[in-house]
């Protein structure tokens, strides 16, 4: 997109301080607009650090054909977005800060040092020289007087009500996950009251349920269980879905990033059937033939237990699930047992709360927009980042879509308000 100043004065209002939000503030500040951006929170950017934490998955690395395709549904909307700011344009502007990157061996693109901290600083500095306004605190609770126009907005905050008006409006109030640090889904009914179309949020990356036995909820919760492939169908009918990793097992079910990637399959089978079953290969190094072969092998006086670590390699967590899910007639037949441990069935209950998910799927749905994200009831509200209608995996896909978004929707504002004025972008 080429960068054409505003010729006239426009204040843009930007409601929430996350990465979508700070990057549609730059955008606009490039452009000539005065920036006030507004945030609940005593500061910016509490998701992006806390996502940090264990070190910054700024990005992805796999050609780009690959990584289109995490976006499932909706990857024909995001094509745009990412053709203006995909993966190797996003290292470029995280090294324009200063901040060296590096790709790590699973192909996820880092910080040098793994932090969020020193690039979010440098950030906020490079938006407050470009004379970016940040009023931290700052509830949005909707319109002025149920204004019909978008710029008129009302916020709490510590000296009481206070009342903003814009020329245009962006908002990036995340999702639903992670309430705590700011994204609590409120800004919902405020939009559905201006019939706005939302897509119900529901929990994405998420963990599942599954009712373990107090046995081996005392035994393994908190332990990794490694190296197995996790398959489960498909509920758009489109076969099946596998993908090889690890997860962790939790005092209620499990988590972790094959969970995870498997997330949205899970939880749409679950609203669908009120079920869902995740099967597990305990040992995708060895065919089906191989595994019944080495249980059938005479044991003499060995312990099962002992019998399938030496031949299998099921110990541990794997051979735990393996007692939790299979039956004793499973033990009693090595052509059973040998089924079961290549495809176990884990029977999955419920989502984990959508707090304690990562990121959220549903949101403003992209009906509602244009091409510029901005809802065509509402001209001059822009929408981007996580509260649009979207998910993705973990892998640094979730970050590059908001920043993307974020952009785009600075981009559309620009273009919008250069209408406005007469001007052509």
């Amino acid at each position: 997109m080429t960068l054409q100043k505003l010729q006239s004065s426009c204040r843009v209002a930007i409601v929430g301080g996350g990465p979508a939000g700070l990057m549609a503030a730059e955008v606009l500040a490039a452009g000539g607009a005065q920036v006030d951006l507004y945030d609940a929170m005593p500061s910016v950017g509490r998701k992006f650090l806390l996502a940090g934490k264990g070190g910054m998955n700024i990005t992805h690395a796999e050609p780009a054909e690959a990584f289109r395709l995490r976006y499932g549904a909706r990857r024909a909307v995001f094509e745009p977005m990412l053709d203006g700011f995909g993966p190797d344009a996003l290292r470029a502007w995280v090294h324009g800060l200063g901040i060296d990157t590096f790709v790590g061996t699973s192909q996820r693109v880092f910080p040098a040092d793994m932090k969020a901290a020193p690039l979010l600083r440098a950030w906020l500095h490079r938006l407050r020289e470009a004379g970016v306004r940040f009023h931290m605190r700052h509830r949005w609770v909707g319109w002025q007087d149920n204004s019909p126009h978008p710029g008129r907005l009302r916020f709490t905050a510590p000296e009481g009500g206070v009342e903003v008006q814009a020329d245009a409006v962006i908002l990036a109030l995340g999702g639903a996950s992670w309430a705590r640090l700011g994204s609590d889904g409120a800004w919902v009914p405020l939009l559905e009251s201006r019939r706005i179309p939302v897509a119900p949020l529901q929990p994405a990356n998420c963990g599942f349920d599954t009712g373990w036995t107090d046995h081996f909820r005392s035994r393994f919760a908190g332990q990794p269980v490694k190296s197995v492939v996790a398959t489960c169908p498909d509920p758009a009918g489109n076969g099946i879905v596998q993908r090889q990793g690890e997860f962790m097992v939790t005092d209620t079910g499990v988590e972790g990033s094959l969970i995870y990637a498997l997330s949205s399959c899970l939880r749409d089978t679950l609203s669908a059937t009120g079920d869902a079953v995740l099967t597990l290969d305990l040992a995708p190094g060895k065919s089906l033939q191989r595994v019944t072969e080495e249980i059938a092998h005479p044991r003499g006086s060995r312990s099962m237990a002992s019998h399938l670590q030496s031949r299998v390699g099921i110990a541990g967590v794997k051979a735990g699930l393996l007692r939790e899910c299979a039956s004793a007639d499973d033990y009693a037949d090595p052509v059973r047992l040998a089924s079961a441990i290549k495809a176990l069935p884990l029977r999955l209950l419920a989502t984990r709360p959508i707090d304690e998910a990562i990121s959220s799927a549903g949101g403003v749905r992209f009906e509602a927009l244009d091409r510029r994200l901005m809802i065509q009831g509402m001209p001059g509200l822009f929408i981007a980042g996580e509260m649009l209608d979207w998910e993705a995996p973990t892998g640094g896909y979730l970050l590059t879509a908001c920043f993307a978004s974020g952009r785009s929707a600075g981009f559309g504002a620009l273009d919008w308000l250069h209408e406005q004025s007469g001007n052509t972008a």
